[in-house]
Order: C-alpha cells, then structure tokens, then sequence
C-alpha cells in the first residue's frame, strides 16, 4: 500500500517534460534531464509543496544559474594559482552513467569547462530510505591536486519577489546553517513556521566549514536573500576573497587528492514532521546534537550549560582560544537526568568569540560557536556611558539644530556622524538615526544612572519634543521624518563632497519634515514612557516634569500616529509593543478617558489584522520586525487564533542552532543598505530584529511553559542582541555574515531597537525540564535537593518566571539580589537589593493564574527579604 500511495503521489508532482520525477519514502523530486540537477523537492506530507524554486525554473535555466546537485571548486596543481570551476557557470552536456542502485547518475567534468584535472562523478541515491546527492572527485592527472574551495550550492525558495504575502507564506522557505563541521547541517524552514522542516546533513565525511554566499544570476534584493555553498574546503577562499575578514567560524583546510585517489562527498535530506522535531530527527539520524542553555552567548559571571547526545563516544573537547571555556562534566544525578544527554557546566573568561572543539572516537569534530560577554550588567554600563558621552552631540551653532542629540556613531573613525546621504542616519529619527538615543533611554529602564538621565531629560525636552515632534497646535505628537536634510544653497559647506547627494535618500528639508511615517511614532513614545517610568518608580532622577505630564506625552504620540501617520500605521511596528505598555499604564494611573480612547483606536487596528491571514505587512514587501507589536495586540484583544499563527510564523525565521550568531537570529539581510556603514544585501546576524522577536516568544512561553522551543530561541536572540556591545560599549548594527567581513558593521545605526527589546524583556527564567531536569535562564543556579537557590545574571535583576508555578515577578523599581523557591510548595523568597538615594522602595508585581498583586517594599541598607503570597 505504501508504494502505491508514493506512486501516486509521484504522478501528481508537477513535471515539465525536460524533467524526470523520483521518490523516496519521505520526498518526492524531479530532476532536469540535460543538467541532472535538482528541478523539485516535494515532501510526501504535503506534496503542494516545493522546497525549491521549481516555479522559477525556466527562468533560471540557463547558464550562472546554480541548482542543487551543481558543484563549485577552486583548485591548483603544487605551488599554482587557484583555479575556480563550477559546473553552472557555462553549461555543456553531461554524459549520462549507468544508474546501477542509484536513481540517477553522470559524469558531469565536461560542464566544469577545459582544463580541469578531476573527474567529477555524481549520484542521487535513496539510501535507508534517505535522498542523498553524492559526488565522486578523481584525480586523472598524474600531480597531486589541492582542493581548496569545495562547495555545494543549496538553492531554496527564498524568493519572495512578485509574491503576495500570502502566496510568499504558502510557498517559501529560508535555510539557516549550522556551521559545525562533521556535525553541521542545514535546516530548511517554511515561512508559515509550519512542518514538514527539510534538513540537509552529512553524507560520509562531509563537514560543513564554511557557508559561503554565491555568485549567481538570480538577482540579490530584499525579496531575495540570495543563495549559498554547503562549503567543505575553505583555505583557498580564505587566502584570498577572505584575507582581510575577521576569525572565520572554522579553521580553513583543504583536501588534497594525489595522481589517481578519489574522493566521495555529500548530503542527505530527510524530513522533520515540524521546526520542534529538527534535534528529535537528529538524534534519529545519529547526529552529534547539542543544546545550549541558555544559548552560545556566555557572559563572565554566568554557568552555562551544554548538552550533548551523540552515537559516538567523546574522546576529547578543546577550546579556542585556549582556556577561553571550559567545559566540566556535571556529577550525577544532574547529569543522569537526561537520558542519553552528557551534561556540561561552561564557564569563560575573555571577551569575543571562542570556539569549543569536540572530538569523537571516529575522529569527527563537531565545533560550536561561542561568543564571550563582560558581565551583563557591566556591558549594559559601558553602552550607557558610551552613548552618553562619545555620541553626545551639543554644538550650539548645529545649523539643523540637533542639539542635545545622541547621533550615529562611527567605529572605523571614531566620529560622531554628522552628515550622511542617508539623511535619517544624523537626522535622529527613522531607526537608522533614532537607533542610538533610543538605546540610551531604554538603558534606563533598569539600569539608571543619574547623569545620563539628566541628559536624555534634556534630549526629549530639547530636542525630540519641539524639533523632531510637534509641540502644539493641530499637530501635536506627531514626528518628523529626520532633523537632518540636504540643502547645499542653504548650507553648501556641509556635506561632504565625496558623498553621492542625487539618490532618494538625501531628502530636502519638505521630505525631512515629513509626519506621515508611523515607524517613527515608537522611538519617540518610548522616550516619553521611559521618563514616565522613571519619575514614577524612582526619587530626584527626572526633575523638568512630573510622571503624569511624560505619560500624556506618550499618549499623545500614539493619536499623533493614527491621526498623522494612518498609513503605516496599519502595520506591526518595530517597538510597537511599547503601545501596549502605555495603555495599561495610562489604565492603572486612573486616567481612563486617555485609555479608552488610546483602545480603541488600537482594536482598530488589531481588528484589521484579524482579518487577514498573514498580518505581517510593512513598508518592505516582506518584513520580521513587526510581528512583535500584531502578536502583542492580538493577546490583549483576545484574539488567540491570530497569536498563534504570529507565533509560528516568527519561528519559521528565528532559529535556534548552535552557534551564538544564528541562534535565536531572526533574519534579515538588507538594513545595512539603510543603517550601516557597508551598504549591500547580505545576512545579518544579530540585527534589530532578533531581540525584538524575542519579547513575543517569551510571552507565549509564559502562556505555556511546557514548549521549552520558545524559549531557547527568544534568550539565544535576547543574548545575542548584547554581543553589538564592544568592550568599550560601542554598540553595532549588527554583525557581517558573510565570510569576506566576518566582523561587526562600524555604525551604531539602528540597534537601539535591539536593545529596546533586550531591555523591555531580559529575565531570569527557571523551569523543571522533563528531559533536563531542573534549568535557569539568565541566572546562577544551586540545587540542595529541597531549595532552588537563583542568583540572577541577567541584565535587569528585575524579572522572574517560575514555571512550575506560573508566577512571573516584575520590579518596576529595585533589583533581586538572589531568590530561594522551596521545590515542595513552589514558595518564592526573594532577597532584594539594599535602597539606594534614588530608590528607597521596591515596587513588586506578581501575577499568577492570571492574578495580579502590587507591593510596595521599604528598602534597607541590607538585604531586604520579600515572600510571595
């Protein structure tokens, strides 16, 4: 019965007639009959579904067109220049083999071009019920032959070009790699978060060593990514395209092939039933699998943990730099609390990125990625002090008027940037040049310090309130576009004259002072609501207004918004979410005419939302950051079903993966176009929206804290939204994937909106994991068979979540020194931190079982110890 399902599912699988179709028990494929390459790749579950871009497949039929099954090289005999060859870059017939136990077979070396000294022979095989593409290098000369770019491009429907939203949801998907070598893999996920997952893993000895952007005809764009090697050999690309980046994820290696030996390599593609299922199917698949918790970012004073399951036994692990992390295996009974997973306790010290090595009896090596913080509290710190002083702007003659202002910084020269085609960057507005001072304002959400809230008061009430936002008449609230603008008859001396003035991002001043775009609105709110905050939970640190006056300010952007701004405003916004923290504020101050009316112009919006499929509209025709602010109002409103889709289209490009740049990274690859110092469409790690797709992930965790899945991917992009913060706490964009950079974009640009979201949701959390026993993220934690004892590491020391009992604990003022939770009874102890001038009480809210409970807590010059009730 089985193979008649799979035959009949085969002949429904669309075929044009230049293409053959094949099946294995879990995909369904076609392959194109001149170039043997991959034409489809259909899952059996869901056979309407094409993982490949086989839609676009006589548009990208010709030759510099790569496909699953090409091959790319670069090769040299003895001390020789390298060579490149790839079998798609000028095509020519390839010479049909006898298939034998294979679904198919070639000898494709005549479509690599003249002079090259290998043979290349490929296979498609359904080997164990597994697709796998396999490829046989022979040396046929008579010299040996170092192979020092060995690539294998993955071509997936990334394309969202001339795509509605809903057909790019129904019919994309994005591939995200594990670059780990013998354990490496990629994952392949479908942009509606839905099953089935593809993964593409090792076939023999195939490490993945590099993931390196290819040079392909199809055309890179914001609705289009781009497409990638599966790189096995990388020291050829790194002498040369790569010489100037930064620490690659592996060590760079080739392989050398002498006069007649041969070579196999490739991949296997199977099927996960969903995202949840990847590290379930790797298991079943005999792969190494490691989890970390609370992720790859590893902060000085934190223990992190590192599990591991592995068919092979562990013979060594190492760390580079030496000494970088250390690895200690835990003592039963923690480690035997998780059958078949090792269990390791990580420490660190230095700062960076390090490396941990381990080796297995089959002399495989898995490599996973770490990256190295100061303590969290000290990183956030330094960006406070950073931004405060280095980008603090106050020159009176500023003929835009910019002052006070915290502006754009650039790293590479250590300048404030004061002009810059894009006018937004200097311009304080957009997120591109809102970034920096909304980084600054939100570190005082937590984190105070009397001299920089004195000048960001000055900021807003200066500057933002005034210039960048109307102050009064019929449009008050509503916020310009950018401060800066270009004029050369008016100021001709100001604008650097290397810089290319004729695009359409140098704005005139009409265009700077524009009010109709919404993504502008949040920066501004949030700059009202923080003061509002901090006058109303702390003494003497906001001195110019009273808390009442910045909240109606924050309110008065919001109906700015819908009335100036309607629309963008019928998108997510990025920072959005804040909106829903000013309403239920503007609700428990009692100020219920405001609160009404703010509700009901946001169920206007929700309710817009409600009724379309995939709410997720932007400016961009594809987008990641809005999503927050939708799933935020879709909670409050009610609308459950809507949440819930949100939540899984956001984990359908938010992975987790072990490696501190792509776990918990929700993707985005053309903002440094619009906020960066290089400009160009390439993958970012790290940007704005890794954090910001975190607050929504943690929420739905607190709904239900069984899906341990949400939250190791919002702490792994919670955490990795720190690493932008240097040592000094100059504080990044984001990070430069692709292998030529490896290294952080020198603006500051727009990561204040990554750090809005790090700031608005860092926790600790603590949880009793079926399979891994008792965990905590973003704390210390001391087990004594009877008492949980926590001491908080995450950045804030002002939130908690207890799953077993549900109960989330917020400090809205004071910090948690440490918690005791009795294991029997799930009583929660904190111990607080001891008054300060301008915290004399603790406000304590706890809500469980959807109760909440508000305290005030006198503070003394010791530990204050408070119980939940």
């Amino acid at each position: 019965m089985k193979s008649l399902f799979a035959a009949a599912l085969l002949a429904a699988l669309p075929c044009f007639a230049a293409e053959r179709a094949y099946s294995t028990p879990q995909l369904l494929l076609a392959l194109r009959t001149d170039t043997q390459t991959l034409a489809r790749l259909t899952p059996v579950s869901d056979p309407g579904f094409d993982f490949t871009p086989g839609t676009r497949e006589a548009e990208r039929s010709g030759n510099g067109y790569a496909h699953i099954g090409d091959l790319n090289l670069r090769l040299r005999s003895g001390d020789g220049a390298w060579q490149d060859y790839s079998s798609s870059r000028e095509r020519k017939p390839v010479r049909v083999l006898a298939a034998g136990p294979a679904l198919a077979a070639a000898d494709i070396s005549a479509t690599f071009g003249a002079g090259l000294p290998l043979t290349v022979e490929r296979r498609w095989l359904n080997d164990k019920g597994a697709l796998v593409l396999r490829f046989t290098l022979i040396n046929r000369s008579a010299r040996p032959v170092e192979i020092g770019g060995l690539g294998m491009p993955m071509v997936f429907d990334n394309i969202i070009t001339d795509r509605t939203l809903e057909q790019a949801h129904a019919s994309a998907s994005f591939a995200d790699p594990y670059i780990g070598r013998d354990a490496g893999y990629v994952q392949v996920t479908r942009l509606n978060g839905a099953g089935p997952a593809l993964l593409v893993l090792p076939d023999g000895h195939t490490p993945l060593e590099a993931w390196r952007p290819i040079d392909d005809n199809s055309k890179r764009a914001q609705t289009a990514e781009g497409f990638y090697d599966w790189t096995v050999a990388s020291k050829a690309y790194a002498e040369t395209d790569w010489k100037t980046a930064g620490q690659q994820w592996n060590t760079p290696t080739s392989l050398t092939l002498q006069a007649g030996e041969r070579r196999e390599i490739g991949v296997r593609f199977v099927t996960a039933q969903s995202i949840r299922a990847i590290e379930q199917t790797l298991v079943a698949q005999q792969r190494p699998v490691a989890i970390g918790i609370p992720g790859y970012v590893v902060p000085t004073d934190l223990d992190a943990t590192l599990f591991l399951h592995s068919a092979q036994k562990i013979s060594a692990i190492s760390a580079e730099p030496a000494g970088a992390l250390t690895a200690t295996p835990a003592t039963a009974p923690a480690s035997a609390t998780a059958k078949g997973w090792l269990r390791y306790t990580i420490k660190s010290q230095g700062w960076g990125p390090a490396r941990l090595n381990i080796t297995y009896a089959d002399h495989s090596v898995q490599t996973i990625s770490y990256f190295i913080t100061k303590p969290l509290e000290q990183a956030v710190a330094d960006l406070g002090r950073f931004s405060t002083t280095q980008q603090w702007f106050d020159d009176k003659t500023d003929p835009f008027q910019r002052a006070p202002a915290i502006l754009t910084y650039d790293n590479d020269a250590k300048r404030i940037v004061t002009d810059d085609t894009r006018v937004w960057i200097s311009g304080m507005s957009d997120e591109g040049g809102a970034g920096s001072w909304v980084a600054a304002i939100m570190k005082q959400l937590d984190n105070p310090d009397a001299a920089e809230v004195a000048r960001l008061e000055r900021l807003v009430n200066e500057t933002v309130l005034g210039k960048l936002q109307v102050a009064e008449g019929p449009q008050a609230g509503a916020v310009r576009k950018s401060l800066f603008y270009y004029d050369p008859q008016a100021f001709p001396a100001y604008y650097g004259a290397t810089q290319d003035w004729k695009s359409w991002t140098s704005w005139n001043k009409k265009d700077a002072g524009d009010l109709g775009r919404a993504y502008n609105y949040p920066h501004v709110a949030i700059g009202h609501w923080v003061l509002y905050r901090l006058a109303r939970n702390h003494s003497g640190l906001v001195t110019a207004h009273d808390w009442r006056w910045y909240l109606q300010h924050a309110y008065q952007t919001v109906v700015a918004m819908e009335r100036d701004a309607p629309e963008y405003a019928q998108f997510g916004l990025m920072e959005g979410d804040v909106f829903v923290d000013i309403l239920q504020d503007l609700q428990r101050e009692g100020l219920q005419a405001e609160a009404a009316n703010m509700e009901r112009l946001m169920k206007q919006r929700a309710d817009h939302w409600r009724s379309l499929a995939y709410p997720f509209g932007s400016e961009m025709a594809w987008d990641s950051t809005g999503q927050a602010e939708v799933y935020a109002w879709m909670r409050y409103f009610g609308y459950q079903k809507q949440a819930d889709i949100t939540r899984e289209v956001i984990l359908g490009y938010d992975p987790t993966l072990p490696s501190w740049g792509y776990n918990g990274n929700a993707r985005r690859y053309w903002d440094f176009l619009y906020g960066g110092k290089t400009r160009r469409i390439e993958r970012q790690l790290h940007h704005y929206g890794s954090t910001l797709n975190a607050v929504p992930l943690f929420a739905a965790y607190r709904a239900n804290p069984t899906d341990l899945h949400l939250l190791r991917v919002a702490y792994g992009g919670l955490l990795g939204g720190i690493t932008n913060i240097d040592q000094q706490g100059f504080a990044s964009a984001a990070f430069h994937a692709w292998p030529d950079m490896m290294r952080w974009d020198a603006y500051s640009g727009d990561y204040g909106m990554g750090f809005y979201g790090h700031a608005y949701a860092t926790a600790t959390y603590v949880l009793n994991d079926p399979v891994f026993g008792w965990l905590a993220f973003g704390a210390n934690l001391r087990n004594d068979g009877a008492t949980l004892h926590i001491t908080p590491k995450d950045s804030a020391r002002s939130r908690l979540f207890v799953a077993s009992t549900r109960t989330w604990i917020t400090l809205e003022a004071g910090k948690i020194d440490s918690a005791d939770i009795d294991i029997r009874n799930g009583a929660i102890t904190l111990h607080l931190a001891p008054r300060t001038a301008s915290t004399p009480t603790a406000r304590v809210i706890v809500e469980r079982d959807g109760k909440r409970n508000d305290a005030l807590v006198t503070l003394t010059e010791g530990v204050t110890a408070w119980r939940t009730k």
